[in-house]
């Protein structure tokens, strides 16, 4: 009680004690009592102190300026004869305590980095470590081999085998430090090594930091390797934002590295998910798939992003030359791995423009056999639109319709009116939409008779802020 006794003092009268905090002797008389109740101690009547509201006395000022205050307003309230009401309370002065150093750190330091006390040596890749059972134990990995009947049990010094070569000397320390501190940073170019070692080890705090270290670090450089290390260790929610990541930024943010990286099936995925922002139209998407198809084959090549695409097409060229028989490059042995991936094309809507058609059949990657199943079925919609008047399908599930639709998209650099067309076939259907706030208010279709129209508009203003 110390501490709380030294801070506040003078808190009312008391048995046996004056107001403010003036003892009152056994021996004292009655009349020197009542003496002493009708004409306060000086260090009562100070207490009648005026103050300003939401004021407290300044901790730091000098007692003897106090003392000359006290005694002015003492001699005004016996001039005025006013009684006293409450004892004051007055905060000593205590001393600032500073804080040396925190328990955490000398556990580290001491224990961890310098291995005092230590009942235990682990070692792995050429390196030791004097570690300690009882930190250990937090481990699931050591917990299960000190409490069963293993023989390391038992041992003061475990070798340890590392399978995974994503570990390394400094994914250990960070691992096995993480156990004797409360706080670990985990670099972005460190992050896939220490989470293999913590899941090597069944560390569940320290792959929950790494997971969420992950998240905050995506970008064009490291969306690959999260998504293929979130894979190996199951961070389902990491894997899950990387490809939310890539379906929004493939079109837009592309790289020689990325698509370097990108392996066929995650390629395979994001071309046939309904929630790949496509940038243009869709073939764009086709020319994207092109530049990522032929650095998987010449992964070799190391120049600039706006010398991809003539590359790509020189290369393809020459393999033209030099094959016999007319074959497309997906029908041949090295373009046949390729195949699920240009599948999920939506050749509907590359074939309807007559520029875009000519680079397809120009190119050859494409086979013939597939181009001309999609003219055909493209050329009957159109006759059964003009000759039998058909309106379409009157019902459509969400399935086909986010399989089979056209996939288009602008990006608006800043506010203004923006007005583009999407060309398509004559039987196409125009959608004007207009944009004041974040999303779209008004969405109007043309009158019927401009509805043969052979394109797809979309009008805006973007909204600012």
């Amino acid at each position: 009680m110390g501490g709380l006794g030294s801070r506040i003092l003078g808190l009312g009268p008391g048995p046996g004690a004056a107001a403010g905090g003036c003892a009152a002797s056994s021996s004292s008389s009655s009349s020197a009592a009542a003496a002493a109740s009708a004409s306060p101690c000086p260090c009562c009547a100070r207490t009648k102190r005026k103050r300003s509201c939401g004021e407290r006395p300044d901790r730091h000022a000098h007692h003897d300026d106090d003392d000359d205050d006290e005694d002015e307003e003492e001699d005004e309230e016996e001039e005025e004869g006013r009684p006293e009401k409450r004892p004051r309370r007055r905060l000593l002065h205590s001393p600032w305590r500073k804080r040396m150093g925190s328990t955490a750190n000398y556990i580290y330091q001491t224990l961890f980095l310098n291995g005092e006390n230590s009942d235990i040596k682990i070692c792995a890749l050429g390196e030791e470590w004097s570690l300690h059972k009882l930190y250990l134990r937090q481990s699931g990995y050591f917990s299960s081999m000190f409490c069963g009947s293993w023989k390391e049990s038992t041992v003061d010094v475990i070798e340890l085998e590392i399978p995974d070569g994503n570990i390394d000397t400094e994914a250990l320390q960070v691992a096995f430090g993480s156990l004797y501190r409360d706080d670990v940073l985990v670099e972005s170019s460190r992050v896939i090594s220490v989470l293999a070692a913590a899941c090597m080890l069944q560390l569940d705090c320290l792959i929950q930091h790494c997971g969420e270290t992950m998240k905050e670090t995506i970008n064009v450089k490291t969306v690959c390797g999260y998504y293929t290390a979130a894979g190996t260790y199951g961070l389902d929610s990491v894997k899950k934002k990387c490809l939310d990541w890539l379906l929004n930024n493939l079109m837009t943010r592309q790289s020689v590295e990325l698509f370097k990286e990108l392996s066929l099936n995650l390629v395979s995925q994001l071309i046939c998910s309904s929630n790949l922002f496509v940038m243009q139209v869709e073939m764009d998407v086709y020319t994207t798939l092109k530049k990522w198809m032929f650095l998987q084959l010449v992964p070799s090549w190391n120049g600039s992003l706006k010398e991809l695409l003539t590359e790509a097409d020189v290369w393809f060229a020459k393999w033209r030359k030099g094959s016999s028989g007319g074959v497309a490059f997906l029908e041949s042995e090295q373009g046949r791995t390729f195949q699920p991936v240009f599948r999920q094309l939506r050749l509907q809507y590359i074939v309807g423009d007559l520029a875009s058609a000519r680079i397809v059949e120009s190119d050859a990657l494409i086979p013939s056999g597939w181009l001309a199943s999609v003219y055909k079925q493209q050329w009957l919609a159109m006759l059964r639109a003009e000759q039998d008047d058909d309106p379409g399908p009157r019902e459509i599930d969400r399935e086909e319709l986010e399989g089979k639709s056209m996939r288009c998209g602008r990006k608006l650099a800043g506010d203004g009116e923006y007005c583009w067309r999407w060309t398509g076939f004559n039987f196409g259907l125009d959608l004007l939409v207009t944009y004041t706030t974040p999303r779209p208010l008004q969405a109007q279709h043309p009158q019927p008779a401009q509805r043969r129209s052979s394109a797809c508009g979309l009008a805006g203003t973007w909204p600012s802020g």
